[in-house]
């Protein structure tokens, strides 16, 4: 009787616990949708900061969204609508620049929304300067330093390939059609480059009427043989499908297609178009907390570190590139691939983003208007 009361017992304290488990609330989930750009640099994004962290916080499940290149004005959509359904977006600075203007991101302190680096440096002193409040936004917190250069089918041309920005624009030593983004935005620099305008008057120039009709006459040249690009997926593909023979790409990418992926394609620097790209936070977000509290994680030194392991973009902290070493898969090492290399960095053009602020509208209008000619 005893031990039937003691088994009696031990089932009904069974069922009981079993009763207050299923009265206990679940963990409630957030889910916290995230604008990127898709491809390498997203999958760099996942392995680096959204896997490790949902990881680590079981509550929160980080879902990608991939409409970064139209993250400007699907932000002013939303905000217009008074319906805001994402929660963080990647943006180029000169964007950050104007969505910052326009009150459609919050604004940060960086040394109480980010992480210190690990001997005490305060963030504000570890990024690399100016990369926090390009052209005085504090909006903007930046992930990585890119460039934007050309890739080229190394079994197209005999001779070798393209060595120099002239090159892109000289269809007859170097036929084929050419991929180009549909945007002004390092185009008319290179354009103008091309045509002989020095590099360091480039945006002098394009700021009077003439220089921006230089620019336009010498993108003509080339105009019927490209093929436009809106995805830093395509022109990528497109080099890979035999479409085109020249394209410009962000470096990532053509690193994940040649190293990765192992496509006959090679890499010309000459005159590569650096660029910051980082975080911003709509303003009319609803998971605010929530995601200041992802952004202080992926953007801490570790986690910036981490990221160069699976892409070809270097660190914006200083504390940061110390501890980029080798691919994660690969096992090569990441630093002559960065655009930063030394070898790789002869000729570089600094993209002024507080330029393009001032003048994106009105050329994008330009650019609209001569695509359609």
């Amino acid at each position: 009787m005893k031990s039937l009361l003691n088994t009696t017992s031990i089932v009904a304290a069974g069922v009981l616990a079993v009763g207050l488990a299923a009265s206990q609330p679940a963990l409630a989930e957030t889910d916290l949708v995230v604008v990127s750009w898709g491809g390498a640099y997203s999958a760099s994004q996942q392995k680096a900061y959204h896997d490790p962290y949902m990881a680590a916080n079981p509550g929160i499940k980080i879902l990608n969204d991939d409409s970064a290149s139209e993250g400007l004005s699907k932000l002013r959509a939303m905000d217009e609508a008074g319906n805001v359904t994402w929660d963080l977006v990647d943006m180029v600075a000169s964007d950050a620049i104007i969505a910052c203007d326009e009150g459609l991101v919050l604004e940060i302190d960086p040394d109480t929304d980010l992480a210190a680096a690990p001997d005490g440096t305060p963030a504000s002193e570890d990024f690399f300067e100016g990369m926090l409040s390009p052209g005085g936004s504090n909006c903007f917190i930046p992930q990585i330093v890119y460039s934007t250069t050309f890739g080229y089918r190394t079994d197209k041309f005999e001779g070798g390939g393209p060595t120099s920005i002239n090159d892109v624009f000289d269809l007859e030593k170097f036929p084929g059609k050419r991929s180009l983004e549909k945007k002004p935005i390092g185009n008319l620099e290179w354009a103008l480059i091309a045509d002989g305008v020095d590099p360091s008057q480039v945006y002098e120039v394009l700021s009077t009427p003439e220089g921006v009709d230089q620019a336009f006459a010498k993108l003509d040249t080339i105009k019927d043989s490209v093929v436009w690009w809106t995805k830093g997926a395509q022109p990528t593909q497109l080099l890979a499908d035999g479409e085109v023979s020249i394209a410009s790409a962000y470096n990532g990418r053509l690193f994940s297609a040649i190293e990765e992926e192992k496509q006959p394609i090679g890499m010309m620097w000459d005159w590569q178009v650096f660029d910051i790209d980082g975080w911003v936070i709509p303003a009319g977000g609803k998971n605010i907390d929530e995601v200041k509290k992802f952004v202080k994680y992926a953007t801490d030194t570790q986690r910036l570190a981490d990221q160069a392991k699976y892409i070809s973009y270097g660190p914006t902290r200083h504390s940061s590139a110390p501890l980029v070493s080798t691919h994660a898969d690969l096992g090569i090492e990441m630093a002559p691939h960065m655009p930063t290399d030394p070898e790789n960095a002869k000729t570089t053009l600094l993209f002024n983003y507080e330029w393009w602020a001032d003048h994106r509208a009105e050329l994008d209008e330009r650019f609209q208007a001569w695509l359609a000619n």
